[in-house]
């Protein structure tokens, strides 16, 4: 055979194999509701990692405490003065494994949501207060933060005395300095379901109004999804006091719950606030993988995130939902930390210069941040191939 034509034969037949060989990954297209996606910035990642030098005076121990020494992750994100402020969990190195540490929570600041200046105490943290019976010795985790159209910040956040996790709420004018007002459903008509309960991971519903995001209103009264074995919903008038949504039999009333099959077949945890848009409420959240019936295209174990559409007349009805996580833990740092199985953990959700800004903790470990620029979409993270 000619030479030449050997060579073009040969070329044929290894581009047709190229074709017919899957790619290792797959695209992943998000419908038009959906926020995303979202891209990690180059060389930037992970914007908050653990301190061994920074002190603090623990009021339980009232000795100095390397309070952020060994995990700073699970960050709440606003905006202050035109600059973003992130408020992560962090712990010391008191205990052997997660849940079994001090959890107090932090504050960083950034100009561009990028390079953060951060304190070296503590602003929350469980403290001789009221609240003792509830954050000792656990302390105060995973912070979900929103303001209000006057200026009012209000945190919800997991109070662990390591025997039942509630959901406390605080409120301030700076960040800085917190009033706190307790466990959420403690005046609740129907507290005696839930408020000595495990309950945990509160999204508030926001929007975007004039260019900044804050609280918003639905049916003349604020509302929030709750939850992580299924999401659940609760009202206020007061942002302080709330009332979980129950069916006719006075039970909690689940509007999602875990998928088998899917990468939200363990967990449906609640992350940042949900945001109001043309769509109906857009709620991101945390999805566990679970190691027996899950999505076997990713690891058993694993935290990736999705959304979930709601009607923005009856917040408790699904109109949209994912079936593919739209961010998971893909990167190095995603993936090696105190969570060894995999975890990118979205709590904190700024709108800030006309984009997204998502904040989330990797692998129990650090905090990363991820970018969606509405007028420029990029793909989301891509889907693993599976024979």
């Amino acid at each position: 055979m000619n030479k030449h034509i050997l060579n073009i034969l040969c070329l044929f037949l290894a581009l047709a194999s190229m074709a017919q060989t899957p790619s290792k990954e797959t695209i992943n297209k998000l419908p038009d509701w959906a926020f995303g996606g979202f891209v990690r910035p180059a060389n930037v990642n992970p914007v908050i990692s653990p301190l061994d030098h920074t002190l603090f005076k623990d009021p339980m121990s009232n000795k100095e405490i390397a309070w952020e020494s060994n995990d700073t992750f699970n960050p709440a994100a606003t905006i202050k003065n035109g600059k973003v402020v992130v408020l992560y969990r962090a712990e010391d190195k008191t205990g052997v494994k997660i849940g079994h540490r001090t959890s107090r929570i932090g504050y960083a600041e950034s100009d561009d949501g990028i390079l953060f200046t951060r304190n070296e105490t503590p602003v929350f943290y469980p403290g001789d207060d009221s609240q003792k019976s509830y954050e000792w010795p656990g302390g105060t985790e995973d912070p979900r933060v929103a303001v209000t159209e006057d200026g009012l910040y209000v945190m919800f956040y997991t109070q662990w005395n390591r025997e039942t996790a509630r959901l406390g709420v605080a409120t301030s004018k700076d960040l800085i300095t917190w009033e706190k007002h307790g466990p959420i459903f403690r005046k609740a008509e129907n507290a005696d379901i839930i408020v000595n309960k495990f309950h945990k991971s509160a999204s508030i519903v926001t929007e975007v109004k004039n260019g900044k995001q804050q609280i918003a209103k639905i049916n003349g009264k604020y509302w929030m999804y709750w939850g992580e074995y299924g999401v659940y919903g609760a009202t206020s008038d007061n942002l302080i006091d709330w009332e979980p949504v129950v069916d006719e039999k006075r039970e909690l009333k689940a509007f999602i719950a875990p998928r088998k099959g899917f990468f939200d077949s363990d967990l449906t945890e609640c992350g940042p606030p949900a945001v109001l848009t043309e769509h109906g409420i857009l709620l991101l959240y945390n999805g566990k993988n679970n190691p027996r019936h899950g999505d076997k295209r990713f690891n058993r174990g694993t935290y990736s995130a999705g959304q979930v559409l709601f009607d923005a007349n009856d917040p408790t009805k699904v109109i949209g939902r994912l079936d593919v996580p739209f961010l998971r833990p893909m990167e190095d740092f995603e993936k090696s930390g105190q969570y060894v199985d995999g975890t990118v953990f979205i709590e904190g959700l700024v709108y800030f210069q006309n984009k997204w800004f998502l904040y989330y903790g990797c692998a129990d470990s650090k905090v990363a941040v991820a970018i969606y620029d509405p007028s420029n979409p990029a793909p989301a993270d891509p889907l693993p191939y599976v024979e």
